[in-house]
């Protein structure tokens, strides 16, 4: 399932900002998933950071982040057959980081298990 997530978070960044990050790692935990993203910024971003316009940078991410967020919220229920109650997202310029965090309504079973995930 991690392989899954970091397909489709790569491929909703990509679809969104025209180059999807070169790296993901995700970590599933009890009602929580964190995506971690390496290698994020587009060329044109890279400039701006490089610039000194780091900060236009992170608020160009948050714009397509909100605008994502229906996506990926979709395609991690979609995987994991689990309802996410909270999406929260940031990014860092130097390292070129990112990271999208999901959690998910508890699944009632205690923590127990294979992390309540039902995919």
């Amino acid at each position: 399932m991690n392989e899954e997530i970091n397909t489709g978070a790569v491929r909703v960044l990509r679809e969104y900002t025209g180059r999807g990050p070169t790296k993901a790692r995700t970590t599933i935990g009890n009602d929580m998933i964190v995506t971690r993203l390496e290698d994020t910024l587009t060329r044109g971003e890279r400039s701006l950071a490089d610039s000194g316009k780091g900060d236009m940078v992170i608020d160009i991410r948050r714009c397509f982040q909100t605008t994502m967020r229906d996506e990926l919220v979709a395609e991690i229920e979609k995987l994991t057959g689990r309802k996410v109650i909270a999406f929260m997202s940031d990014n860092h310029i130097e390292p070129d980081m990112g990271v999208e965090i999901f959690v998910l309504e508890p699944s009632g079973n205690g923590g127990e298990g294979a992390y309540g995930l039902t995919a």
